[in-house]
């Protein structure tokens, strides 16, 4: 199976489950998605993939999911909301991290065999973890503003994609900017560094088109099962 082929079932599983998450738990589950996704998001970043013949790295569709996560809370739940679920990923991703650091202190055991892999993933983090923390929030405080702005000027519900759209591709430049350039500047060959970094963005907007559907379908979720 292709790379291609895998990254479309990927973001279908993705807005599969995050749809589902927010029947299951209503606000809740948007919550809990938004830390969940910016964890996994770091640990898919670090692998790198041919993706339509370009250097692409992993993560830009569990990341995505954030932004959408954060759009679905605007338009249903408002503002403050929206924030919380920005400073929840940001926390989350604090403490995943600090958490791991200390782990890979520990002294392994002679039968250990999975130290080393939990190194190669998790040393590296820091850095993208910096990297993560400032372009999530920059992206994502502006996000949850823009929205609102947009559907100030595009308030009906027939509007609802071009406010959803125009907030969040602009808000993903602005991640996908600083996240390349903090992350990766140094990492790779210059080459390889500016394909990652339209490649990241590139994915980032195809991941935003695709999602406005699921923002209708949540729209008309009124009552959660859990909730």
């Amino acid at each position: 199976m292709s790379n291609e082929v895998l990254w479309v079932i990927l973001m279908v599983v993705n807005f599969a489950f995050i749809l589902l998450s927010y029947k299951l738990f209503g606000k809740l589950g948007l919550l809990v998605w938004s830390g969940f996704a910016i964890v996994l998001a770091n640990i898919q970043v670090l692998k790198t993939v041919e993706l339509f013949g370009i250097v692409s790295t992993l993560g830009n569709i569990i990341y995505g999911t954030s932004f959408l996560a954060t759009d679905i809370l605007s338009e249903k739940y408002g503002k403050k909301e929206a924030s919380k679920a920005v400073w929840i990923g940001f926390f989350a991703l604090i403490s995943a991290t600090s958490i791991m650091w200390l782990c890979l202190k520990f002294i392994p055991h002679e039968s250990d065999f999975i130290n080393e892999s939990l190194v190669n993933i998790f040393s590296i983090m820091p850095r993208i973890t910096i990297a993560s923390l400032i372009a999530y929030l920059a992206g994502q405080l502006h996000d949850v503003w823009a929205y609102h702005y947009w559907k100030e000027k595009f308030s009906k519900d027939s509007q609802l994609w071009i406010r959803n759209n125009l907030s969040t591709m602009v808000s993903q430049l602005i991640d996908s900017l600083l996240f390349t350039f903090i992350a990766f500047y140094g990492v790779f060959e210059f080459d390889i560094f500016i394909e990652i970094l339209i490649t990241t963005y590139f994915m980032k907007w195809l991941v935003a088109a695709c999602d406005t559907p699921i923002v209708y379908l949540a729209k008309k979720i009124d009552k959660p099962i859990f909730e």
